[in-house]
């Protein structure tokens, strides 16, 4: 976040927010988990103890070392214990504790040193910084590492790190288990209790996505793993408010002793969501589950790529891991339930969704035909394709988002907004808002990573950066030159930039009827759907 001027000001508010979370939870019963000191230092306490054993880590994910490149203290170092439990000490005076503490110290950035001796010391040196502090002190720590790194992270490197803690005082999250479950190949990570993790999405993308099978099976597999260290099982997604049926799924296994039926279960949760027993909405479900929710390779690297939400290249992937078959008979049978139902929110909100899956994948379809015809040098069959994409599909698919309040972009911005003091502040917070969504950076580097499928953003971002690729495509066809994705590249950044300090404001409310916007889509997009198949 580029805060700048207002980080005072919103770090008083995220600790005034800390103190009701705390509150909230442990009103419930539940267990907060509190930061310990993780090794990152400021720069500056290098003029203070010059003679410390710190190591700059290199960029991340793009970013140069204007906003990378942390300082991290060797965890050998004495200073890092006496820093560890001053910061510690500090954060259970203010917040109280329950004695469970996270630190991730090689989350995404690889050791300097491969020594087994080293690694143990490391999480040893770690583990003493919290029980200096508090001698009941477990340490919950992130497995992603384990597969985000795997060259490093090979199985006696695993355990040197696991076992530097005493068995039983550290507790990994298997944060990927639906996917990559880490447990089953370190002999349920060593003999220290894990949690089975369903993370489900990455970015907050509002695309259908799915491993129902994995996420049926896989907490039960862990359980009765051999030798298993299980304790729990939980949900770890980077967004929510997308695809609530694996939530819904993933809460209620808690509490069974065997993988549903997963038939019969979706059968059942349509009714529960929509009080109605319309054999077409069970049918639907059965089909959407069994389909996109069922992603049965490692295909999380595609999730959401869509070209629709991509910057337009001619190298966007276009994979699918279902039969879009399956969403448009899915889809036709929510139309057709629709006018009975339109009552209900929830029904509401799943046609908005499947209508706007149908268009996401379509709009691989026109990206596929513009390819074909720019290669193909046919102007005409390209100013068909951009056409039909640029000036009826994307925009409806914004009337369609817009009319839901849940797929606005207005709210989040709002709220972004209401976090300030004053006009300023408010046009900071919303700037960081708009990025975070599109740019994530000054210049791109994490581009379209937490990409949203929502009003507004639909029109005044990825629409015009589509009409864009569509106008430059044509020009290029018809002075004879070839496409050239830099130069597109630069001119594109223009509009996205654009976007991020255009200061539009965007509705809050929704406006529009949703069944007539949805059936109207239905009836132009339905035919050529099939057609495509």
């Amino acid at each position: 976040m580029f805060l700048n001027r207002a980080m005072n000001h919103f770090a008083t508010f995220s600790v005034l927010l800390q103190f009701k979370i705390l509150e909230r939870m442990r009103s419930f019963g539940m267990i907060p988990v509190l930061p310990a000191f993780s090794g990152n230092i400021p720069k500056g306490i290098l003029r203070l103890y010059p003679e410390a054993n710190v190591t700059r880590l290199g960029p991340w994910a793009h970013f140069n070392c204007s906003f990378s490149c942390s300082y991290i203290l060797d965890p050998q170092d004495p200073l890092f214990l006496q820093i560890g439990s001053l910061y510690l000490s500090q954060v259970v005076k203010q917040f109280g504790t329950d004695h469970i503490y996270n630190t991730d110290t090689f989350n995404e950035m690889t050791p300097p040193s491969s020594d087994l001796a080293y690694l143990s010391a490391v999480s040893r040196s770690v583990f003493a910084s919290m029980t200096a502090v508090d001698p009941q002190a477990i340490w919950l720590m992130q497995g992603w590492l384990f597969f985000s790194d795997a060259v490093f992270w090979k199985p006696a490197r695993i355990q040197a790190l696991l076992h530097g803690v005493p068995l039983g005082r550290m507790i990994v999250l298997d944060l990927f288990a639906e996917t990559e479950p880490i447990f089953s190949y370190t002999e349920s990570f060593y003999g220290q209790p894990f949690i089975w993790c369903m993370l489900q999405n990455f970015g907050g993308n509002s695309g259908f996505f799915g491993t129902v099978e994995s996420i049926n099976s896989g907490p039960f597999k862990a359980l009765h793993f051999p030798n298993s260290t299980l304790v729990g099982i939980g949900m770890t997604p980077e967004g929510i408010e997308q695809n609530p049926v694996m939530y819904e799924l993933m809460s209620e296994l808690a509490w069974r002793k065997e993988p549903v039926n997963l038939s019969n279960w979706v059968s059942l949760y349509a009714v529960r969501r929509y009080g109605s027993s319309q054999n077409n909405l069970t049918a639907a479900w059965r089909l959407l589950l069994s389909s996109v929710y069922n992603c049965t390779v490692p295909h999380y690297k595609n999730h959401n790529h869509s070209p629709l939400v991509r910057r337009p290249s001619f190298r966007m992937n276009t994979d699918l891991w279902y039969d879009p078959a399956d969403l448009y008979k899915a889809w036709k049978m929510m139309i057709e339930a629709a006018p009975s139902l339109m009552s209900k929110e929830t029904f509401r909100y799943d046609l908005v969704d499947v209508t706007r899956q149908v268009l996401q994948v379509l709009t691989t379809s026109f990206y596929k035909d513009i390819s074909d015809a720019f290669h193909s040098q046919k102007l005409p069959e390209l100013l068909t394709a951009g056409g039909v994409l640029v000036y009826d599909l994307l925009p409806e698919l914004n009337r369609l988002l817009s009319s839901d309040p849940n797929f606005l972009l207005g709210t989040w911005l709002e709220r972004a907004r209401s976090l300030a003091i004053d006009d300023k502040e408010a046009d900071l917070y919303d700037m960081n808002a708009r990025n975070q969504l599109t740019l994530w950076g000054p210049n791109g580097e994490i581009i379209d990573y937490a990409n949203k499928e929502w009003g507004g953003l639909m029109e005044d971002y990825y629409a015009q950066r589509w009409g864009l690729f569509v106008h430059t495509l044509v020009e290029c066809l018809d002075s004879g030159q070839p496409f050239k994705q830099d130069m597109f590249n630069h001119a594109v950044f223009q509009v996205e930039k654009g976007f991020i300090y255009n200061r539009r404001k965007y509705p809050t409310k929704p406006h529009g009827d949703t069944y007539e916007i949805a059936y109207r889509i239905f009836l132009k997009y339905y035919p050529q759907a099939l057609k495509r198949l």
